[in-house]
């Protein structure tokens, strides 16, 4: 048994046989470069301050840098045009599956998650996260938004290598489902209710204000005490679309009727994201700081007004559904410009851990699938060897057999190739039926080339069966008991009394009240 930043890792190599998979690595299409670095320094070891911004059901067309006809994403946009832009950036279909894995850097199913609720949402205790690494590499950490990987205590951000801890629970702002996945009681997008290092907080305005203003909070009083890395996970701009009213009516009629919400939280986002720039640089700190900027899944509303020409949405594994924004920058030290190589949620943690020169011990990085990034931000010519990437909505009912499932709603990526298992077909027993597409040719999925090429689809159907044999045995949280609460209620309930709720009128102690930092 091995200890790492807080984390059990027992048993998991002889339980899950991934390390018999023979995974080959993928390259696909052309890279191009701008502009070289400004410095010819090597990035390895080089330890930045690292911000990494994940917001949540952001699809790649919910950006004007992409085409989006109704949003303007002015500061989004100039982080893709700053630094490098990955064009084919996969992740997985849904919240809790993509976060589990760049957390960890391989396949949400090897660390039990197969959902995000029912504690299929939970990350395996066995297995090192991306803050546990960059903590004992030196780094204050800390988290701001959503976590969405378990809300037992065990489970919880401060367990997981995080030192400064600001979420909400469950998978939403005032969600709550049957098991430990859910928030405060009556928690509301305005105000919210905030876990802040094991205390709630009443807060004051928007969330994603709230979240962002927190960041630059914590940010700024590490000024001069070494490098940090903040993970910053806003809610928005998930479900229900509240955005606040002068973002939100800047689309009433102009977008389907619903939606207005949903894209005035990306143009809110957007604003924060500009504001947190500023900071930066007011703090003399953003030519020190590594910024990266990605959604979690497809889009969730947007794509009832663009999908960049893409097939699907979250929830489901056509390329609308994994195919995410990934911009990478660095002032002065990182290339500007496209790479259209193949590249995953996975190669995040190895890539961090690579600038941070951390020392990560060989059982923890055995669990890796993913690979640095790190040649590719130094040079976009580099050699980027192939791979496959396998995708698996998940989602079965609770309680089944998940071989029943094992060929609804997944997907097999190799090269320019794209075969994925129709959900309407693949029913539970059922032999997969696989539609092989050239993103190359067809980006839209609408050609199905199986036919023609039973040399590729023989390929990636045995790769795909090698892998579930792989991962069977990984699926730890199918058979977990659901508690009677889930325990942000329990802790809310223990800190202001059974008779509490989170409504905005609710009386918290001043003591236990927030507001922004001096400045923001």
């Amino acid at each position: 048994m091995t200890t790492y930043g807080g984390s059990t890792l027992q048993g998991t190599l002889s339980r899950c046989t991934w390390l018999k998979l023979a995974v080959l690595l993928v390259g696909f299409g052309e890279v191009g470069a701008r502009n070289a670095p400004a410095a010819n320094l090597p990035l390895r070891g080089s330890r930045p301050n690292i911000l990494l911004i994940i917001t949540d059901d952001q699809g790649y067309g919910d950006l004007s840098l992409h085409g989006n006809p109704v949003i303007r994403t002015p500061n989004m946009d100039r982080l893709g045009l700053e630094g490098m832009r990955f064009d084919d950036f996969q992740v997985s279909p849904t919240c809790s599956p993509t976060r589990s894995a760049l957390m960890t850097g391989a396949h949400e199913f090897r660390n039990g998650v197969t959902h995000t609720i029912l504690e299929r949402e939970r990350l395996s205790l066995r297995a090192a996260t991306l803050a546990q690494v960059l903590k004992a590499a030196g780094y204050a950490t800390g988290i701001f938004g959503k976590w969405h990987l378990g809300d037992e205590a065990p489970y919880q951000p401060e367990r997981r290598g995080f030192d400064e801890v600001f979420i909400h629970g469950g998978g939403g702002i005032g969600q709550t489902f049957p098991g430990s996945c859910g928030d405060v009681p009556g928690n509301t997008y305005f105000d919210p209710v905030i876990r802040h290092n094991g205390r709630f907080v009443r807060t004051r305005g928007f969330c994603t204000d709230v979240f962002f203003a927190e960041a630059a909070r914590w940010i700024a009083s590490r000024v001069g005490k070494g490098p940090w890395f903040a993970y910053l996970a806003p809610n928005a701009p998930h479900a229900p679309y509240v955005a606040p009213e002068e973002y939100r009516r800047r689309f009433v009629g102009r977008v389907p009727a619903g939606t207005e919400g949903f894209f005035g939280m990306i143009e809110n986002l957007d604003d924060n994201l500009g504001r947190l720039r500023k900071y930066l640089q007011r703090l003399a700190v953003d030519r020190d700081t590594l910024i990266i900027f990605m959604t979690d899944n497809g889009s969730a509303a947007g794509t009832k007004v663009f999908d960049a020409g893409m097939r699907g949405a979250k929830g489901t594994p056509w390329n609308g559904g994994t195919r995410v924004p990934l911009f990478i920058v660095w002032p002065g030290r990182i290339s500007t410009g496209v790479c259209r190589r193949l590249v995953a949620h996975l190669d995040l943690l190895p890539t961090l851990a690579e600038l941070a020169g951390a020392d990560v011990p060989a059982e923890v990085r055995s669990r890796w699938e993913g690979r640095s990034l790190v040649p590719l931000l130094e040079n976009p010519e580099a050699d980027w060897p192939e791979r496959f990437l396998f995708t698996h909505v998940g989602r079965w009912p609770r309680g089944a057999d998940p071989d029943q499932y094992k060929y609804a709603n997944c997907a097999v990526r190799w090269k320019r190739y794209h075969m994925v298992s129709v959900p309407g077909q693949s029913k539970p027993g059922a032999t997969p039926n696989w539609e092989l597409f050239d993103l190359e040719k067809d980006p839209g999925e609408q050609t199905n080339l199986a036919a023609q090429h039973p040399d590729v689809v023989q390929k990636l159907a045995q790769a795909y069966d090698a892998w579930w044999d792989s991962i069977r045995g990984c699926l730890e949280n199918e058979q977990a008991q659901l508690p009677q609460q889930n325990p942000f209620k329990v802790w809310f309930w223990e800190q202001f009394g059974p008779s509490a709720t989170a409504a905005p009128d609710y009386p918290l102690p001043e003591t236990v009240r927030w507001a922004p930092p001096e400045g923001w």
